[in-house]
């Protein structure tokens, strides 16, 4: 899809096809940063039907560019949601079966409270105004939606990259609320490899001139270039060095030789070009500050386990499926084998599995057979052990 076929539309208008809780009316909900945020919109949407004892109810989670359309139609860049491969009727995670809940974390760009949004206190957008956020926070918020939608206990959390975090998140912090939790290519903790690829990409938009110390929205502006090259920057991580060579190679781009200059002769600079250019249009620059620097602060054994992620889930009876990709090296397979370690030595009920695969950190969002095959089999597993369907 071309730039110009993106939709612009305000997610924070009234006419953005979304669902919208208004949460934090009663109580403001206190951040880690000390800060409270009352009366503030998470956006959602839901698939599937909600069962008479609401026992059937899964949590998707999003990774960092992620939102809350799973499994429709995104109404701003007019592509099927980001999980179809996974999400509808008589899929792994089945809507014939299951209701399904995703939501836009707290400090996204696609409805809910976040940089982009309206300050409440003033009228105008939060900028940087708005509080530095983390991944419980996310999570917190998460849970006042699910009190919102009178759901006392998920049947699931799942959740790929940022979304493995945030379904870590809620068995450590939520563990009576959880029936069962799949973090797939994800980490108890940001690595400092990863700290460093996102900060070059903040580094990038701050350096955009557009950027305008963050308020960019007052000005009538909007760091492309900035947002654009970060893009490119995280999209390497997201692949695995065979998966670029089979697709790119050393293959140039509409042309039979090299220019001698910097336009785009190589088919994978005019890929990363593309990235970047489309992701701009559906992304708010602020958000991608706050919500990597979630992901750098997230530290499951720190946060919950004294330092050790062992203890961080001692305790739980939650069934556990642990997922990673052969190829992945922005979250390695070690860095899921490490969360298994830890949950084995909190005597949890958890099964791991490494998909073979050269698909890189995507390949949870790809068509990967085996990966389809395990997150099937676990939630089947699950459900009959919850009683959602007979032995």
């Amino acid at each position: 899809m071309s730039t110009d076929q993106i939709v612009h539309i305000n997610p924070y208008s009234d006419d953005f096809p979304t669902k919208r809780a208004i949460l934090g009316k009663d109580m403001p909900m206190r951040l880690d940063c000390g800060v409270e945020l009352s009366s503030f919109p998470i956006a959602y949407q839901t698939y599937g039907t909600l069962n008479e004892d609401k026992s059937n109810a899964i949590l998707i989670t999003h990774a960092l560019t992620g939102d809350q359309f799973a499994a429709d139609t995104n109404p701003v860049t007019g592509k099927p949601g980001w999980w179809t491969t996974m999400i509808g009727p008589g899929k792994p995670i089945d809507t014939d079966r299951y209701f399904i809940i995703a939501s836009n974390v707290l400090g996204g760009c696609m409805g809910s409270a976040g940089p982009a949004a309206i300050n409440p206190e003033t009228g105008k957008v939060w900028g940087l105004d708005f509080p530095v956020i983390t991944i419980s926070d996310m999570v917190r918020a998460q849970a006042l939606l699910m009190d919102e939608l009178g759901i006392e206990k998920l049947f699931s959390v799942i959740g790929g990259s940022m979304g493995g975090m945030q379904a870590l998140e809620w068995a450590a912090a939520y563990p009576e609320r959880v029936f069962s939790c799949c973090p797939i290519a994800s980490s108890s903790y940001h690595r400092a490899q990863n700290i460093a690829f996102y900060e070059v990409g903040r580094q990038a938009i701050m350096a955009d001139p557009d950027w305008c110390m963050g308020r960019y929205h007052e000005e009538g502006k909007r760091p492309r270039s900035g947002l654009g090259v970060a893009r490119m920057a995280a999209h390497i991580t997201y692949m695995s060095e065979a998966a670029l060579t089979q697709k790119f190679g050393r293959r140039l781009q509409d042309r039979e030789a090299v220019t001698f200059g910097f336009e785009a002769d190589f088919q994978i600079e005019s890929y990363l070009r593309y990235q970047g250019s489309t992701f701009v249009e559906r992304f708010d620059a602020n958000s991608y500050l706050y919500v990597t620097r979630a992901m750098d602060y997230f530290d499951l054994a720190k946060t919950h386990g004294n330092g050790k992620l062992a203890k961080a889930f001692q305790g739980t009876d939650i069934r556990f499926c642990v997922v990673s990709f052969s190829s992945d090296w922005h979250y390695l397979p070690e860095d899921s084998r490490e969360i298994v370690r830890g949950l084995t030595g909190a005597a949890a009920d958890v099964s791991y599995v490494d998909v073979v695969s050269d698909k890189g950190h995507d390949a949870f969002l790809l068509e990967e057979p085996e990966f389809t095959n395990v997150l099937g089999g676990f939630l089947e597993g699950s459900a009959r052990r919850r009683g959602l369907i007979s032995q």
